[in-house]
């Protein structure tokens, strides 16, 4: 199974009184979203199940890819790692699926799924990691395909 968690790009800061979820992109944040999703739509495979966080600037960072996707509530900003990867349906799930969500959850669940010894690694704005499962010689593996990063690109 394939699991790409990217982490919603930049968006407003945070202020006293403000909805979370209602925060939007910034103008530098839409560039870092429709930048990865150029290099995201070039090398995600038909069928790619996507799921997003209800949170505005998630949603605003998946739509720059231009495909369907379901908000899940398991990707709000409140969530765990063990919730995310269960909507995902890791590692059993056959498809590959794309998760557009927050840190710290992002980093808990990449640093559980590479068996860190931090509880969380650090994911930049409108960064995605690209994780496999896969099976050799009767051994599970996890592994890295790819970290991308919007500047980069």
């Amino acid at each position: 199974m394939d699991l790409i968690f990217w982490r919603h790009a930049e968006a407003e800061d945070w202020t006293e009184g403000c909805d979370d979820l209602q925060r939007s992109l910034t103008a530098r944040g839409e560039k870092q979203a429709k930048r990865m999703a150029s290099w995201l739509d070039r090398q995600l495979p038909d069928g790619t199940r996507i799921i997003c966080s209800p949170a505005r600037r998630c949603e605003q960072t998946a739509l720059a890819l231009g495909r369907k996707y379901k908000l899940r509530a398991e990707l709000a900003p409140d969530t765990t790692a063990e919730a995310m990867l269960a909507a995902a349906g890791w590692p059993n799930g056959k498809s590959v699926v794309l998760m557009v969500g927050h840190q710290p959850s992002v980093g808990q669940a990449i640093s559980l799924l590479l068996g860190l010894k931090q509880d969380s690694c650090p994911v930049r704005k409108g960064s995605l990691w690209w994780i496999r499962t896969r099976e050799r010689d009767g051994d599970v593996q996890t592994v890295v395909v790819t970290v991308q990063s919007p500047e980069l690109l």
